[in-house]
C-alpha cells in the first residue's frame, strides 16, 4: 500500500514538550512528542478536547532534530505578596464580596459594595486592610510565593513527519496548519510557532522523506562549530513492530476529565541528507 508523508516545521524562539511534568516541576522532552504534535494538528482542525482522535493517533510519527536547541530553566513564582481588591474582584467573586461587606456596611445609598448588594453571597475569602495604606486587599498578608521550575528548549528547530496512506487526509491537516481554527503553540501556550508549519507532502516513508528534504535554514551548530549535516531522528516503526525503545506519549484522548496516553515504540537513527534534497519554502 502506498503511503504519504507530511512534513511539519516546528521552530520558534522557545518550545516545551512535557512528558513527565508533575506539580511544581514542568519538564520538556529533548524533542517534540507525538502527543504534542497530534494535539497541535487537532487544534488546527478545530476539534474539541473531548473529540475522538483515534484517526490522528493512528498516524505513523517521526521527528528530526535539525537544531536540538538549548535547555533553559525558568525560575517561576506564583502567588506571592498581596493584591489590591479591584471592583471587578467583588463583582465576579461572591466570596470576596461577602467577606468585604461587613467592613463597609456603614456606607449609605446605592454605593458599590454596600451590604444590601452582598447579603446573598456565601463563604468569605481572606479580606483585610493593608496596615500601611489602609487599602483592602485579598489574600493572606504574609502569603508565601509558590516556586515552580519550568523548562524550555531555546532556539530549537525540528521537522515532524506524519505518515498515512490517505493523501487527502494529510493534505487536510496541512491546510489546517496554515489556516488553523484554534490558536497553535509548540507544547505550551507561551510558545507560538514561527513561520510556515506545513512543509512538503511526499509519497513514500518517513525515512526517505527526511533524507530527501534539506535541513531547515536555521540549522547551525552552537558557538560557531560546523553545521549539522547528519541530524538525529526518532521514528516510529511500522505498525505491529516493537523495535526500538518505548515512549509514553501515544495519545488516547485529550478530554480533560479522562486524559490519557499509552506506550508506543520508536527507533533512533542518523539521517544522511541527499545532495539534491528539496529546499524548504518558508514564509516568515
Amino acid at each position: 500500500m502506498t503511503s504519504h508523508v507530511l512534513l511539519i516545521r516546528l521552530a520558534a524562539p522557545m518550545q516545551s514538550w512535557g512528558i513527565m511534568s508533575r506539580f511544581t516541576r514542568r519538564d520538556t522532552h529533548s524533542r517534540p512528542t507525538k502527543s504534542g504534535v497530534i494535539g497541535l494538528c487537532a487544534a488546527a482542525l478545530g476539534r474539541e478536547r473531548a473529540d475522538d482522535v483515534r484517526d490522528l493517533a493512528a498516524i505513523r510519527f517521526g521527528v528530526r532534530a535539525d537544531r536540538p536547541g538549548t535547555p533553559v530553566r525558568d525560575y517561576h513564582t506564583v502567588g506571592g505578596g498581596t493584591y489590591p481588591l479591584r471592583p471587578r474582584d467583588v463583582i465576579t467573586d461572591y466570596r470576596r464580596a461577602a467577606a468585604l461587606a461587613p467592613k463597609i456596611d456603614h456606607l449609605e445609598g446605592d454605593t458599590f459594595g454596600h451590604q444590601e448588594l452582598t447579603d446573598w453571597y456565601g463563604a468569605p475569602k481572606y479580606i483585610a486592610a493593608d496596615p500601611l495604606s489602609g487599602v483592602f486587599v485579598s489574600g493572606q498578608l504574609a502569603r508565601k510565593a509558590l516556586i515552580t521550575e519550568r523548562w524550555y528548549l531555546s532556539d530549537a528547530a525540528f521537522v515532524a513527519a506524519l505518515q498515512h496512506p490517505d493523501r487527502a487526509f494529510l493534505a487536510g491537516i496541512a491546510d489546517a496548519l496554515e489556516h488553523p481554527q484554534r490558536l497553535l503553540w509548540l507544547g505550551r501556550k507561551c510558545c507560538p510557532p514561527s513561520g510556515t508549519l506545513a512543509g512538503p507532502l511526499r509519497e513514500g516513508a518517513i525515512e526517505a522523506a527526511f533524507a530527501e528534504t534539506a535541513l531547515l535554514p536555521c540549522s547551525q551548530a552552537e558557538d560557531g562549530a560546523a553545521p549539522i549535516t547528519r541530524p538525529w531522528a526518532w521514528i516510529e516503526p511500522e505498525e505491529g513492530s516493537t523495535a526500538g525503545a518505548p515512549v509514553h506519549d501515544q495519545p488516547v484522548t485529550f478530554d480533560p476529565d479522562r486524559r490519557s496516553h499509552t506506550v508506543r515504540w520508536e527507533t533512533r537513527t542518523r539521517i544522511t541528507i541527499v545532495d539534491n534534497a528539496t529546499e524548504w519554502d518558508i514564509i516568515p
